[in-house]
C-alpha cells in the first residue's frame, strides 16, 4: 500500500477535462492514429524511446481483446518482489479499435491472485479504469506502478485482496506511440472493455466468459468506466457484466471545464484538448498563439506530477483570439465537439453505483448526479452516494469503498437500492 504525500494527493486530483476541440485536420493518415507503429504525436512533438514491449506491431489483430504480447510485471509497488506468492502480474499489449473502428495496440497489466475465490461466484474479474495520469508515455500506469508512483495503486491493491482479478488499461497513445486520447468518451470505453477481454484471452489468468465482470473507476476512471458501461452491450455482449462503479465522472465536459479555466488544474485542460482534438482529427494549433503551442508541445510529455507547473495560468493568454477556454467552448465547432463525449444518452447494460463527494472541487456533484438522472429516465438500476468528504480528492478512497460493496452485492447476485426516486 502507498502512503499518500501531500504531492500524490494534490496529483491524483484524478481526472478533469475540459476539452478544447478544435476545427481543422490533424490526421494524415493511418500511421497517424495513436496506438498503431510509427504514429506520431499531433503535436509532432517527438516522444522518448520507449520500452521494446510498448512498440505496437506492423498488423495489429482486428478482434478486440487479442493478445499481442505478454511480459512478467511488478505486483503495484512491490520492486523485492514480495507478493509474488499471493498474485500473479503479467503485463500486456492487446488489441482494441478507436473511435472510428480503427484496429490498435493498447497496453495494460493483470493482476491474479493465487488463492481461491472464496465467493458464491467464480472469480470476478474488474476491469479498473485509472484517474488521470498524464500525457506522456511514461506515465501509462503499467510503468507508474514499476516506477512506484501510481497512486491507483490503493484501489487497485483493495480489489486484488478481496480476491477478484483485476485487468488495467494504460488506454490508447498512453505508453504507445502518439497522443494520447485523453476524455474521449468511446476509446476509453473500448479500451476498457478489450482490457476485460483480454484477460480472460491471457492463458495464465484462468479466467473465461462465465467469470463476472465489473467495471470500476474514478475522475478520468469514472467516466471511462461510464462509458464502457454504456458501450457493452453494442459493443462486448460477450462479457459477463454485472455492474459498474463509478466515482466522480466527468460526464459533462463543458460543465467541468467551466469550473476549472485557468485554475489549478489547467494541466488537466490541455490534456484534453490534446486527446479530444486527436479523437476528432482536429489541429489546436489554428487556435493558439506561438505561447499556446509551447504550451500543447510541453504537456505532450507531461504526467499529473506535473499539475503545479500549470496551475493559475490565464488561459486567454494561450490562444489566438485572446478568449479564454470557457468562451470558446460555448460556441461551434466547440460545442458539438464536447457533446460528443457526453455520458448518459445510452443506457448501461447492468446496474451502477455512482460515487461522487457534494464538496468536489474539480467535477462538480451536479454532473455525477446528473448522469445518475439521465441514466435512470432510461429505465437504468442506479445507486447514487453523496460522498462528505469534501474535494474531488478526498472522495476518492470512499469511492474505493463503497465500490467493494457494491460488488460483492451485484456478484452475490444482489441488489442495492435503487436511488431512481430521488435523483
Amino acid at each position: 500500500m502507498i502512503s499518500i504525500s501531500t504531492r500524490a494527493l494534490a496529483a491524483s486530483a484524478l481526472s478533469v477535462a475540459v476539452a478544447l476541440p478544435l476545427a481543422g485536420q490533424a490526421s494524415a493518415g493511418p500511421d497517424d492514429t495513436p496506438g498503431t507503429a510509427g504514429a506520431q504525436t499531433l503535436t509532432n512533438t517527438p516522444e522518448p524511446e520507449r520500452p521494446a514491449f510498448y512498440e505496437p506491431p506492423a498488423t495489429i489483430p482486428s478482434t478486440p481483446g487479442t493478445i499481442i504480447r505478454t511480459e512478467r510485471a511488478p505486483f503495484l509497488l512491490d520492486p523485492l518482489d514480495l507478493s509474488s506468492t499471493a498474485v500473479t502480474a503479467t503485463r500486456v499489449m492487446y488489441s482494441s479499435t478507436d473511435s472510428d473502428g480503427t484496429p490498435i495496440a493498447v497496453t495494460g497489466t493483470v493482476f491474479v491472485p493465487k488463492a481461491n475465490y472464496l465467493g458464491r461466484s467464480e472469480r470476478p474479474l474488474i476491469s479498473y479504469a485509472a484517474g488521470t495520469q498524464g500525457m506522456g508515455d511514461r506515465c501509462a500506469p503499467s510503468q507508474q506502478m514499476e516506477n512506484l508512483v501510481e497512486y491507483e495503486g490503493i484501489g487497485i491493491a483493495r480489489t486484488v485482496g478481496r480476491g477478484y482479478a483485476v485487468g488495467v488499461t494504460d488506454y490508447q497513445g498512453l505508453g504507445t506511440p502518439g497522443t494520447h486520447t485523453y476524455m474521449v468518451r468511446e476509446a476509453q470505453g473500448r479500451a476498457t472493455l478489450d482490457m476485460a477481454r483480454a484477460a480472460k484471452n491471457l492463458k495464465a489468468s484462468g479466467l473465461t466468459n462465465t467469470n463476472p465482470v465489473g467495471l470500476m473507476g474514478y475522475s478520468q476512471g469514472g467516466g471511462a468506466a461510464a462509458s464502457a458501461a454504456e458501450l457493452a452491450s453494442s459493443y462486448a455482449p460477450d462479457l459477463n457484466i454485472k455492474g459498474s462503479a463509478i466515482g466522480a465522472p466527468p460526464a459533462d465536459l463543458g460543465k467541468v471545464g467551466a469550473n476549472i479555466d485557468s485554475g489549478l488544474y489547467m494541466a488537466f485542460a490541455t490534456f484534453a484538448l490534446l486527446g479530444v482534438a486527436q479523437a476528432e482529427h482536429i489541429d489546436p494549433s489554428t487556435y493558439l498563439n506561438e505561447d499556446g503551442k509551447d504550451l500543447v508541445s510541453t504537456v505532450e510529455n507531461a504526467c499529473v506530477f506535473n499539475l503545479l507547473d500549470y496551475s493559475f495560468k490565464d488561459s486567454s493568454t494561450y490562444t489566438a483570439s485572446g478568449k479564454s477556454l470557457s468562451s470558446l467552448l460555448s460556441e461551434e465547432p466547440f460545442t458539438s465537439a464536447i457533446e460528443e463525449q457526453r455520458i448518459g444518452k445510452r443506457t448501461p447494460s447492468a446496474p451502477v453505483v455512482i460515487n461522487h463527494a457534494i464538496g468536489d472541487d474539480v467535477i462538480p456533484y451536479a454532473v455525477g448526479k446528473q448522469l445518475g438522472s439521465d441514466w435512470c429516465d432510461k429505465n437504468a438500476r442506479v445507486s447514487f452516494n453523496a460522498g462528505l468528504v469534501p474535494t474531488h480528492v478526498g472522495g476518492f478512497v470512499p469511492h474505493v469503498e463503497k465500490s467493494m460493496y457494491f460488488f460483492e452485492k451485484r456478484f452475490a447476485g444482489r441488489n442495492r437500492a435503487s436511488s431512481c426516486w430521488r435523483l
